[in-house]
């Protein structure tokens, strides 16, 4: 009988590697004795980059440039002979994109600044040194896992209706806290007691940072004047950084607040206005040693590329917080889930929010409970812990390091879960 003949099973499979570390493991996989697993690596990765606004002269010196090294570049051939800007899409391997880096970095003006802006983006993708967010005495190392902020609201009219001052069993002192007669020694008291329970309480349950908040920034919220704002949270917070050990942040976007808190000893502000119409608060965060995160929140609706939109909103935040004094590293990035954004925009910002890494800070994400989330399942603020953890499982797959929650225990084994698939741990 004749012996069959072998069988040869020939395995194709395809690999995704969307950095230099991932480029270098699969490559190690071969086992060879590659001499310059630097340069191979950079031959793998491939870029697709969006540079905006650009003059003509700079698109045919790029077209040029990376023609020469093997890349491609789409522009608009309309527009090539007038004097407005425009946009470029360029692909090619970070090989390539680098040449082209080079080359515009050793000219003048405008192309020099190309060749920075693309070269801050690109090094997002290379292998560096560890970073780290500082915040007033802590330094929390970015990459090695998710950080979970606990929200604590100090208010009466949170959208997640967890607002303390709605706690507080006193009748009366609800009463009082509705409005802006001043709350008696054993009212405020009682306040602090209930507020730093509930922030020990999200610690044992995993909360890395706590976020106080004096004021609602929910749709249609009532506005709260600087000095109320600052009367509901400062005893709290005074008593928060001596009796647990994460950084306490404060959401605020009022620099008089900013003060009196940073003061306190508070070791970050969390402003949802991004340092834009209140850039003191950047000045006070850089004299304290404290960290800011700052939020993209359009006054106008958002039209065209939203990325474009976000991208460019957060630069400027960016650029005010360094031009005041705030070093990289005490910069956090939030796209502001929730903020200006309809339902498809929010779940837009969704899909893309790995694109917030080219900015080259962490990324935060503030998803809890929110109105898409009850858009999408038709649920309640109670009923949204299921959909939150969706949210959170897939911004840490897509690359955020922090995460905003009200549900500290649930997202903590969420977290927990998501890092050990998404993180090498």
């Amino acid at each position: 009988m004749p012996l069959l003949e072998a069988v040869i099973l020939v395995n194709a499979r395809l690999v995704f590697p969307k950095n230099m570390t991932e480029s270098i493991t699969e490559i190690n996989k071969i086992n060879s004795d590659t001499n310059d697993l630097q340069c191979l690596a950079s031959k793998v990765v491939h870029i697709c980059l969006f540079v905006e606004d650009i003059p003509q002269f700079a698109v045919n010196i790029i077209k040029q440039e990376i023609f020469n090294n093997g890349g491609n570049v789409v522009y608009n051939d309309v527009v090539n002979d007038s004097l407005e800007n425009t946009n470029v899409f360029i692909t090619g391997n970070l090989v390539q994109i680098n040449k082209l880096v080079m080359c515009l970095m050793m000219q003048q003006g405008i192309l020099a600044d190309i060749g920075s802006k693309i070269k801050l983006v690109t090094q997002t993708l290379e292998k560096k040194e560890t970073n780290y967010y500082c915040c007033g005495r802590y330094k929390l190392e970015i990459g090695k896992k998710t950080y979970i902020m606990g929200i604590l609201n100090i208010t009466t009219d949170s959208f997640s209706g967890d607002g303390l001052l709605a706690e507080v069993p006193d009748t009366t002192l609800k009463t009082i806290a509705k409005t802006s007669i001043e709350l008696s020694a054993n009212d405020k008291e009682s306040i602090i007691d209930v507020a730093c329970r509930k922030a020990e309480q999200m610690v044992a349950n995993g909360a890395n940072i706590i976020d106080v908040g004096g004021e609602s920034t929910r749709p249609g919220y009532v506005a709260v004047d600087e000095k109320e704002e600052s009367d509901r949270i400062l005893s709290v917070v005074e008593k928060l950084v001596k009796t647990v050990n994460v950084p306490i942040s404060v959401d605020t976007s009022k620099s008089y607040v900013a003060e009196n808190v940073l003061n306190a000893g508070a070791h970050i502000i969390n402003d949802v206005n991004g340092l834009l119409k209140d850039p003191k608060i950047a000045t006070l965060a850089a004299s304290y040693g404290a960290g800011v995160i700052v939020m993209h929140n359009p006054d106008t609706p958002l039209h065209g590329d939203i990325f474009s939109c976000i991208t460019k909103s957060l630069r400027k935040s960016v650029d005010v917080a360094l031009k005041s004094g705030l070093k990289q590293d005490n910069i956090i990035l939030d796209p502001g889930i929730g903020f200006g954004k309809t339902l498809q925009q929010n779940l837009e910002v969704m899909r893309r929010l790995d694109e917030l890494r080219c900015l080259g800070y962490p990324v935060l994400l503030g998803t809890s409970r929110k109105s898409m989330i009850g858009n999408v399942l038709n649920l309640p603020v109670n009923e949204r812990v299921e959909g939150t953890a969706a949210t959170v499982t897939f911004g840490i797959a897509k690359g955020v390091d922090f995460i905003r929650v009200h549900d500290v225990k649930e997202m903590c084994r969420v977290v927990k879960m998501s890092d050990a698939m998404v993180r090498s741990l």
